[in-house]
C-alpha cells in the first residue's frame, strides 16, 4: 500500500489512471442515464445528437430538433464554463480548479436527480453541461490525451498504440494501449451499471455518478496539482 501511495504521489492525481477510472465510470453511467431514462438523448456523445438534430430538421420536426439542440448548446457552454473556472481559480491555494469543476458537476447532477420526467429537456441540458466541464478539465491519463465521457478517440488512440507496439515491440506503446482499453472498459462498465441501477433506483441513479465524482475529487488531495 505504501508503494502504491508513493507511485501516485509521483504524478498529478488528475492525470492518474486511478482518478480517470472513477471519472470514466461516471461518464458511462451518465450517458446510459440520459439515453435510457431522459428521452433518448446522449449526454456525452454529441455526435449522435448532431445526427438526430439534423434528421429532425430535415423532417420538419421542430420539437425533436430542439430536444437535441439544447444538449448540444449546453455542452458547448460547459466547455466555456470549465475554461472560465480555470482562468478565475487556477491560483487558488485552497482547492485546485479541477476540483472546483468536480464540485460544480456533483452539485448539478445531484439536482438532476430531483427533476421529474416532465423536465427531461432541462435535465439533459444540465448533464451535458457537466459532462463538458469534465471532459475539458480532465484530458490526460498517465500523460496520454484521453476523454472520460466518450470513447471514439480512446478507441483510435488505443488501436494506434497497439499497432505501433506490434511493429516496434516498444513496451511503452503497449502500456499506452492498455491504459486506453482500460478506460474504455470502465466506461462500458459504468454504462452497464447505469442500466441496472435505473431499474431499481429510477431517476435517482444519477446520484451514483455523484458518488464516483466525489471519490475523484478526494483523490486529488493526495498530490498537489500544478496546472
Amino acid at each position: 500500500m505504501r508503494q502504491l501511495f508513493k507511485k501516485y504521489r509521483q504524478q498529478q492525481m488528475s492525470d492518474s489512471f486511478l482518478t480517470a477510472a472513477f471519472l470514466s465510470l461516471s461518464g458511462g453511467l451518465q450517458d446510459a442515464y440520459t439515453y435510457l431514462s431522459r428521452g433518448g438523448v446522449f449526454a456525452n456523445a454529441q455526435t449522435g445528437n448532431i445526427v438526430l438534430f439534423s434528421h429532425s430538421v430535415f423532417e420538419g420536426n421542430r420539437q425533436d430538433a430542439i430536444h437535441y439542440l439544447i444538449p448540444l448548446l449546453s455542452f458547448a457552454l460547459g466547455v466555456a464554463a470549465a475554461e472560465g473556472m480555470r482562468y478565475l481559480f487556477q491560483k487558488n491555494r485552497g482547492i485546485h480548479w479541477r476540483q472546483g469543476v468536480l464540485l460544480c458537476e456533483i452539485g448539478l447532477l445531484f439536482f438532476v436527480g430531483f427533476m421529474p420526467e416532465s423536465y427531461n429537456l432541462a435535465a439533459n441540458a444540465l448533464v451535458s453541461f457537466s459532462c463538458a466541464m469534465q471532459v475539458q478539465a480532465f484530458r490526460k491519463v498517465n500523460g496520454y490525451s484521453f476523454a472520460s465521457t466518450m470513447c471514439i478517440g480512446n478507441i483510435r488512440s488505443g488501436m494506434d498504440a497497439l499497432c505501433t507496439y506490434l511493429g516496434t515491440k516498444n513496451t511503452e506503446y503497449l502500456r499506452k494501449a492498455l491504459a486506453y482499453f482500460g478506460i474504455i472498459l470502465l466506461f462500458a462498465l459504468g454504462a452497464g451499471l447505469g442500466g441496472v441501477f435505473l431499474k431499481r433506483f429510477g431517476l435517482y441513479t444519477i446520484w451514483f455518478s455523484c458518488a464516483l465524482l466525489l471519490i475523484g475529487f478526494l483523490l486529488m488531495f493526495i498530490q498537489q496539482e500544478t496546472d
